[in-house]
């Protein structure tokens, strides 16, 4: 079908008003909000909190708050009823504050729901959990070799870690994607609503997994999109993912470069010209200052995401011609900034099994090389740094990875990029094949790529109007389907 012919069948879906129907309790014993106190709250916006249990599993020991935002439909007489919507991005409500248009296309259907992760809330809230020691920046083990270098970053994280935990009290033993799972269903019951309609991105669609696995017959319509892949049990094996992503999106930035007209780089070769600045390093960069090979590798992963190709073209291309000081802003940590956000520790309960110790990572990061020598080696101290010294077990909250075992019986519909390096698409099919009828849409950007042409006021493209296809009307892209790129066309250096 055409994406002409599939808006075509958008605009003319027929109205359904949202149901009344409550559904059944998320966990026996405990009584779901059933009443939302919708308040108005800025930029169009209505505000409320669902209150749940902080632990699902022992629902009577202890409640909090999640913070929630209505986005209402542009026609009520023509509301399909509730969308709930996780960006994965940090905090959902702020993130679509800033940036409406990421979503606002969806309230030609729907009432647009925002739910926040646990200990994450909107501005101001007190939903919201603020660690005191903000976390270190992965890059500092990146670019700092050395044992010395692994304890210190370990013991900064361990500290932020720590400081979440104070801060978080009770709230703590809640932040798991398990716990966001029902925190879904509990608003599904809130809402009114029979089965869930939901669109989760990037760690969104970690959350769509879970309630996957535990409520696959609630499910209406589901859209995840930057799928991490929850299913892999194998640190290591999500390193190399993730490493050879990398090192594939080197070649795509070269491709893309080679197809521009006065592309700054060497004949648009890109992975020459880097090649020829690792053997050449450490690069003069300004006076006193130099970039050495590691930086140089750290500055071109920064610069890969597809939005900052033309600023990585003049950087390395300045570099190459005998000023690398444009590299130096792309490979600079991060000042730590506190209050910091549980969105690390919620990561290290989902993700990460025991973690090795650094001559065990060195064996591994050897391997990274192997594969993928150029950059992606790089990557498999951000998988580590980030719950390096972050303790998991000892009776905390963990929701490990492992097989996703699902019956649902309605399709569901996985966004696939193949520019996606923060959530590959080799994770992301494996994720797809373990849910039945599941749909895959690939697509020719990157991490986050519906919400990013959103921002960009891209209406009809190919992406776009084959996901309102499906959760308007459930119409699944045919097999096969592939959108092009539709962020990198107005991309010029």
């Amino acid at each position: 079908m055409t994406t002409a012919a599939l808006a075509a069948v958008v605009l003319t879906a027929p109205v359904v008003m949202a149901g009344e129907v409550a559904g059944a309790s998320a966990v026996p014993g405990d009584r779901p909000q059933r009443v939302l106190a919708w308040r108005d709250c800025g930029d169009g916006l209505r505000c409320a909190k669902l209150s749940v249990p902080v632990d699902w599993a022992r629902p009577r020991a202890g409640r909090t708050e999640i913070d929630l935002a209505l986005m209402p439909a542009q026609n009520p007489g023509q509301n399909l009823g509730p969308l709930v919507v996780n960006t994965g991005h940090g905090p959902t409500i702020q993130a679509v504050r800033a940036r409406p248009d990421t979503v606002s296309e969806l309230t030609r259907w729907f009432d647009v729901v925002l739910i926040e992760q646990r200990g994450l809330g909107d501005r101001g809230s007190e939903a919201a959990v603020r660690c005191s020691v903000p976390p270190p920046d992965a890059l500092r083990l990146q670019l700092t070799p050395g044992r010395n270098a692994w304890r210190a970053y370990a013991r900064d994280n361990a500290a932020y870690a720590r400081s979440c935990r104070i801060a978080a009290g009770p709230r703590h033993a809640g932040l798991t994607s398990w716990q966001v799972a029902h925190d879904l269903d509990a608003l599904r019951i809130a809402l009114g609503a029979k089965r869930l309609r939901y669109f989760g991105n990037a760690y969104g669609a970690v959350y769509g997994q879970a309630y996957l696995e535990l409520f696959p017959r609630r499910v209406e319509r589901m859209y995840l999109e930057g799928v991490p892949d929850h299913t892999q049990t194998s640190l290591g094996r999500r390193m190399i993912a993730q490493a050879r992503a990398l090192e594939r999106q080197l070649y795509a930035f070269r491709d893309w470069c080679r197809g521009l007209m006065g592309c700054a780089l060497d004949g648009g070769d890109a992975v020459s010209v880097l090649d020829d600045l690792l053997e050449r390093a450490p690069l003069p960069a300004g006076p006193g200052r130099t970039v050495d090979a590691r930086q140089v590798v750290a500055a071109v992963i920064a610069g890969l995401a597809q939005q900052r190709w033309p600023e990585l073209v003049r950087a390395m291309s300045a570099a190459w011609e005998g000023d690398a000081s444009a590299l130096v802003p792309l490979a600079a940590a991060a000042e730590p900034l506190a209050p910091a956000t549980v969105s690390r520790s919620m990561l290290c309960h989902d993700f990460m099994p025991e973690l090795p110790g650094y001559r065990r990572f060195l064996a591994m990061e050897a391997k990274l090389r192997a594969l993928a020598p150029r950059v992606g080696w790089l990557t498999g101290r951000y998988e580590i740094a980030r719950c390096l010294g972050v303790v998991r077990g000892q009776g905390g909250p963990s929701w490990p990875p492992g097989p996703l075992r699902t019956s649902v019986r309605r399709p569901v519909l996985i966004g696939i990029g193949r520019l996606d390096t923060q959530s590959p698409a080799s994770g992301a099919a494996k994720v797809a094949a373990r849910i039945p009828k599941a749909a895959v849409l690939r697509h020719g950007d990157g991490h986050g790529a519906y919400l990013l042409q959103g921002a960009k006021r891209l209406r009809a493209t190919c992406l776009r109007t084959r996901v309102h296809g499906y959760l308007v009307n459930g119409a699944l892209p045919e097999k096969g389907t592939s959108c092009p790129s539709e962020l990198t066309t107005d991309i010029v250096p």
